[in-house]
């Protein structure tokens, strides 16, 4: 799923290539396309594309007085869309701009999860789905990290990727943070104290910083495989830093990378959901 660097890269092209075009019209695709009732989204035709920003992992589109925010999920993609095809292999949403441009949601796969919610402009962060984030990870200072860490006792590879509790961050920023910060994934965030707490944030901060700029050098937004890691997706590989073996921790639905050299004290844990260390 495209996270913080991803998405803030793509607003950044989509914001310089489509501000001050005007929507002409709003075209979703599938029902689940849309996930707002009120207000419509024809309050925003006629009105001009203020900028394309980001909070957290969503795109927003902001006109006046109503907004677009797009969420992606995982194979979900915000495109320039040339063809204007009456069914867009994939096409999920188009928004249509004078004179003759247009963007398509469009989400490859069964699941058709990624979505598009109308909201006034004036109540963004008080509105879902953006007043359910937490703070944004990037620029989240160490103390208020400490905070937030006291206040909710969660694995921190867990809390990371938690969207109420910091915004931006999902599995591959996740393992690269705690391998920057040489920290246990599976340690406590109430463990891991004011110094842990540091640490974590300097690690986002370096792993953000990292990801963006490598975002931007790109003409389009990057696929799973191609973006900068040292532990994420390199089960089996040598760490980077010491040459230790990158181990994981398979779970249903992701993998947990992390050096055991690095973050655990050399202890290797087992590949199982209860996540013990073997013995």
């Amino acid at each position: 799923m495209p996270e913080m660097p991803e998405v803030q890269a793509h607003a950044e092209r989509l914001s310089e290539e489509f501000g001050g075009r005007v929507l002409t019209t709003f075209t979703p695709f599938n029902f689940t396309a849309l996930k707002t009732a009120v207000p419509p989204p024809d309050d925003a035709y006629g009105h001009p594309l203020l900028d394309v920003g980001r909070r957290g992992k969503y795109l927003v589109l902001r006109f006046q007085p109503v907004s677009f925010v797009v969420h992606l999920m995982q194979g979900g993609r915000l495109l320039v869309d040339d063809k204007r095809s009456l069914k867009p292999r994939g096409g999920q949403a188009r928004l249509t701009f004078e004179p003759d441009s247009a963007l398509l949601l469009t989400e490859q796969g069964r699941e058709r999860r990624a979505g598009v919610w109308c909201v006034p402009t004036a109540e963004l962060d008080t509105s879902l789905p953006l007043s359910k984030l937490g703070p944004e990870a990037a620029g989240i200072s160490a103390t208020e990290l400490a905070e937030r860490f006291a206040a909710n006792s969660m694995r921190v590879h867990g809390f990371l990727r938690h969207q109420g509790m910091v915004a931006g961050i999902g599995r591959r920023l996740s393992n690269e943070i705690c391998h920057t910060a040489r920290i246990s994934p599976f340690a406590t965030t109430k463990q891991l104290g004011a110094d842990g707490a540091a640490a974590v944030a300097v690690a986002i901060e370096s792993c953000v910083a990292e990801g963006l700029a490598y975002e931007r050098e790109r003409a389009d937004m990057s696929s799973s495989k191609d973006r900068p890691s040292a532990v994420h997706g390199r089960t089996g590989e040598p760490c980077p830093v010491c040459g230790d073996t990158v181990r994981a921790v398979e779970y249903s639905g992701y993998t947990v990378n992390y050096c055991p050299t690095c973050q655990t004290g050399g202890k290797v844990l087992a590949d199982n959901t209860t996540s013990k260390f073997l013995k």
